[in-house]
């Protein structure tokens, strides 16, 4: 089956469209992806959600028109994918997160999550006459768990080894992480684990844009931050932060990790008159920083292999301090085991897709803290 998988993610830098053919059911499951493209939003468009995603008001007349602008940009990415000789027969879209809470705990209640992801599936199949799964995190929170991290199966299905411990790490504007086993252990997809690390790129990101009043919005391969020296002191105050110590399962957003947050910080480098540079290396360091603490006090063991992908995977001064922060561990990408890391959470979500329409679960309940498997996605059809 073809399948477009369509996300835009945390970092908000555009629309991720692939598409894919798949065959296989889950650990036969096999994937080639035909075409990958990113589309960026349009400025005031990405303005907009940037603005929402940061706590600002909004009217629900004008929450509406957001919601249509980026299903329409979905739609558009879709059809601009799509293959004229032999069209897709399916679209998955994550769509666009605005708001993510994870679930609250008081005492020994736990009450559910949320997580808003806007761009409605049912206008995307309109507009392109595909049929189209969106909404997929909201089964996992009605059953108990935290809508995320929802790709850490589809790791397990296509990038598993045979003998190695593997962790694919994803840094988007969120990092993300799936520990996969070797999977010719015996039960090996039960020791399977997932959950959030902490910031991706969205710290850093906001400084960027903070030190350059706008005119750049990310530090191209960290080549700025890689001139000054991370301050250890702040980062390992910083660490200090409730999430990090929280125990999996757990998820964030720019709700936490966010302006407010990086305010915090400026204010603490600040005081310890960091210049621009060192700056950058110490905002890039928390990012490294929290990946670590998070292996080093929530995994089985350290893995023999991290597999990085996202926007992060391609910042050189982040991999170089990632692997002095893990020395055990090969650093590599997604991309030297056949999964281009630009798209896999793109090519994800098509999976997730074609797991709905096959009524096959799509999440891991000891990942995401859910009561049980559940099918992901709602279906739209045209």
């Amino acid at each position: 089956m073809k399948i477009i998988g369509l996300m835009s993610g945390t970092s908000v830098d555009g629309i991720d469209a692939v598409l894919i053919e798949v065959s296989g059911q889950e650990t036969d499951l096999k994937v080639e992806l035909l075409a990958g493209e990113t589309f960026a939003y349009p400025e005031e468009l990405r303005a907009k959600i940037l603005a929402v995603c940061s706590g600002k008001p909004i009217s629900l007349d004008k929450l509406a028109s957001l919601d249509d602008a980026i299903a329409l940009n979905f739609a558009q990415a879709a059809q601009k994918i799509q293959s004229q000789k032999s069209p897709a027969k399916l679209i998955g879209s994550h769509g666009q997160t605005v708001y993510h809470r994870p679930p609250l705990i008081e005492g020994t209640d736990k009450n559910l999550g949320y997580s808003l992801q806007i761009g409605r599936g049912e206008l995307i199949a309109h507009l392109t006459g595909i049929k189209t799964i969106s909404n997929f995190r909201a089964a996992d929170i009605a059953a108990g768990g935290e809508g995320a991290p929802m790709v850490p199966k589809v790791d397990a299905c296509l990038l598993s080894h045979p003998t190695k411990t593997r962790a694919i790490q994803n840094i988007g504007g969120i990092g993300n992480v799936a520990y996969l086993p070797p999977n010719q252990e015996l039960n090996w997809q039960q020791q399977i684990r997932g959950w959030d690390t902490g910031p991706g790129n969205a710290l850093l990101d906001l400084a960027v844009a903070r030190l350059t009043d706008g005119r750049q919005t990310y530090d191209h391969n960290g080549q700025w931050a890689a001139q000054g020296t991370p301050n250890q002191q702040l980062v390992a105050q910083w660490l200090q932060q409730d999430f990090f110590q929280q125990s999996p399962p757990k998820s964030t957003g720019r709700e936490l990790f966010g302006q407010d947050y990086l305010n915090q910080c400026w204010q603490d480098m600040e005081q310890a008159q960091l210049n621009d540079s060192d700056r950058l290396a110490t905002i890039t360091e928390l990012t490294i920083a929290s990946i670590a603490h998070s292996y080093e006090q929530f995994l089985p063991q350290m893995p023999d292999e991290v597999l990085l992908c996202g926007g992060g995977s391609r910042n050189l001064y982040l991999r170089q301090r990632l692997q002095a922060k893990l020395t055990s561990a090969k650093i590599t990408t997604t991309d030297r085991s056949g999964i281009d890391g630009n798209f896999k959470e793109a090519i994800a979500f098509a999976i997730l897709a074609y797991w709905r329409v096959n009524s096959i679960a799509g999440n891991l309940p000891q990942v995401t803290g859910a009561a049980r498997a559940m099918l992901l996605g709602d279906i739209h059809v045209p």
